[in-house]
């Protein structure tokens, strides 16, 4: 890509591709409202160019992140099946160094998780400050899976007297009173909803049914959640409403179209990054100064100083030992020379 046409992305138009799909709190949201077909005005192409720049700027952004240690970013991807959740994170953290970046997927728990509160395994893959961490699904499908199929409620093993009609109202509200508690300890939460149309996730399917090399992608559980498609997206509409906030807004990414897809994801990233201030740390004016300037001095003069060439040890050798002879014995059948012969 061109200087030119990279220079063309400023902050202020990377702006356009997520203030429209992104829910704070600070309005009503309805989910009818977002159309999963938008494409934001741009054609394949130039949303691949507009990707390709976000990830060199992201990958430049996160450097700082890990070298400044103070803040974390926490990106949470949420979806239908097929979706595209796994290929957004592969092609939007593409150009991120994988030292400072760690995605987790959440499946379907384990007996020990089931033994813990519902947000422990979440909680023990939270990111360390300088890093990204991804999470893969979340403690959200708490309010999907669990919601919509609420027999699996009975696995986790709560006391039954607090399993009421309020349960799901005291989720939002833990929820929610984690994400604030993370965001006041520097953890920036982005959450990600990959809103597919019902008509598209089909296709999609079939795809997997027709491409033997996804064929390992498809399930017949997947086709059998279609038929609870309006109750999850009640379950989406409600999680919205009752945890979005500035502090960790929803991104509703418009998911028919994986590229633009990419575009959205990308940039509400890169805002994020761009709003924290970033910078490599200095060195404070302790000393340090000097005992830099005096480490370069030694590392110049021993560049000049010729190198002294230094002698091959020698093994030492034992002296050799020289054999010792032993006279024979004499024996019976041997002659006496001082004697005669008989005669």
């Amino acid at each position: 890509m061109s200087d030119k046409k990279k220079s063309n992305y400023s902050k202020a138009d990377l702006k356009r591709y997520v203030e429209p799909f992104m829910i704070d709190g600070a309005k009503e949201c309805h989910l009818k409202s977002h159309k999963p077909d938008e494409k934001g005005g741009l054609d394949k192409e130039t949303a691949k160019e507009i990707l390709k720049a976000n990830n060199q700027r992201m990958r430049d952004l996160q450097e700082k992140l890990y070298a400044h240690d103070r803040w974390s970013v926490l990106l949470i991807f949420q979806g239908m099946d097929a979706a595209g959740k796994d290929s957004a994170i592969e092609n939007v953290m593409s150009g991120v160094n994988p030292q400072g970046c760690e995605v987790t997927a959440f499946k379907q728990p384990s007996s020990n998780e089931l033994d813990h509160d519902f947000m422990w395994r979440n909680m023990v893959a939270l990111p360390q400050r300088g890093r990204i961490g991804i999470f893969n699904r979340s403690y959200y499908e708490e309010l999907l899976v669990v919601r919509v199929h609420q027999e699996v409620l009975a696995k986790e093993k709560l006391p039954s007297s607090l399993v009421t009609k309020n349960i799901w109202r005291e989720r939002f509200e833990d929820i929610s009173a984690i994400e604030k508690y993370l965001a006041r300890n520097g953890t920036v939460i982005l959450k990600f909803f990959l809103n597919v149309s019902k008509e598209e996730q089909r296709v999609r399917f079939l795809e997997r049914l027709d491409d033997p090399w996804k064929n390992w992608k498809f399930s017949l559980g997947d086709v059998a959640e279609r038929a609870f498609w309006n109750k999850y997206q009640a379950a989406y509409q409600d999680i919205l409403r009752h945890t979005s906030a500035r502090h960790a807004p929803w991104i509703v990414v418009p998911a028919d179209h994986k590229w633009f897809a990419r575009v959205v994801i990308s940039s509400a990233i890169l805002n994020a990054l761009e709003k924290l201030d970033l910078h490599y740390p200095k060195k404070a004016a302790d000393g340090s100064a000097s005992e830099l300037k005096k480490a370069r001095i030694a590392l110049e003069h021993e560049h000049r100083r010729p190198a002294v060439r230094k002698r091959r040890a020698v093994p030492r050798r034992e002296p050799m030992r020289t054999a010792q002879v032993r006279p024979a014995k004499a024996t019976e059948s041997a002659p006496d020379e001082s004697k005669g012969q008989d005669t």
